[in-house]
């Protein structure tokens, strides 16, 4: 599986320069995807929204589909394929044990295809390498613009809703460290963007700091997303896994 879902991207021989470029596109991608799935739990909280099923599930969905929304295609998809290998990766990483049924995040393999099918469900013609690529079952690939359309409902009304409010602000930055200089910037970017691009009620802090663990998180009791400083160097293990 491991060689078979690799985007062409990452298994042509480069020169060494761009392959670093390479390995820090796929750790701003992830963690931007990482991102929009806390920013999805985010949304739940805050705006009460009903969710039948995991709440997992749902902020993978709204990752999803806040990507679809918010970037061009091409972008997004880069973006989207990253964000899948990153689930990929993490089995690599686990190197064969097996996965914790018990947790209220679905299986790595499950997210992989979960990811691509809605994303490719939005525009089946455009965006065919989710199939010729990413390994897209025809199977799976059948139901996927149902499927789509059926976070387009949910998903995609919530959000075409917050791009119509008109607030000066509502992200801001709390860097609490000096290290993980990518997620600084990253995050600095993205929330600038989303500052012209989304309306919340009240303003979202994100935090950027030591967890002790690789991790992200939306607390409800501080209202805030937390970027953990740590995952910047765990999605750097994920890239190399993938491309060893």
């Amino acid at each position: 599986m491991k060689n078979a879902l690799l985007p062409l991207a990452l298994i042509c021989a480069t020169p060494l320069a761009a392959q670093d470029e390479a390995r820090n596109e796929f750790i701003r991608d992830n963690l931007l995807a990482v991102f929009y799935h806390e920013l999805g739990h985010a949304l739940i909280e805050r705006l009460e929204l009903p969710i039948y099923g995991q709440e997992e599930d749902a902020a993978d969905v709204a990752a999803v589909m806040l990507t679809d929304r918010l970037y061009d295609n091409a972008r997004a998809m880069e973006m989207t394929i990253a964000a899948a290998q990153g689930f990929n990766g993490e089995m690599i990483l686990a190197d064969g044990e097996p996965p914790a049924y018990w947790d209220s995040h679905g299986a790595d393999e499950q997210r992989y295809f979960n990811t691509i099918c809605i994303f490719y469900g939005g525009g089946p013609e455009e965006r065919e390498e989710m199939i010729t690529v990413m390994g897209l079952p025809e199977d799976r690939a059948e139901t996927c613009e149902d499927e789509f359309n059926q976070a387009d409902r949910s998903w995609g009304v919530v959000i075409d809703g917050l791009r119509e409010d008109e607030n000066e602000v509502s992200f801001s930055l709390d860097n609490r460290i000096e290290a993980a200089q990518l997620t600084q910037d990253v995050m600095a970017t993205e929330l600038a963007a989303l500052n012209a691009d989304l309306g919340l009620e009240n303003v979202l802090p994100i935090v950027i700091d030591t967890c002790g663990e690789p991790n992200a998180f939306y607390d409800p009791v501080a209202d805030n997303i937390t970027m953990c400083s740590e995952f910047e160097d765990h999605l750097g293990e994920i890239y190399d896994a993938l491309n060893d």
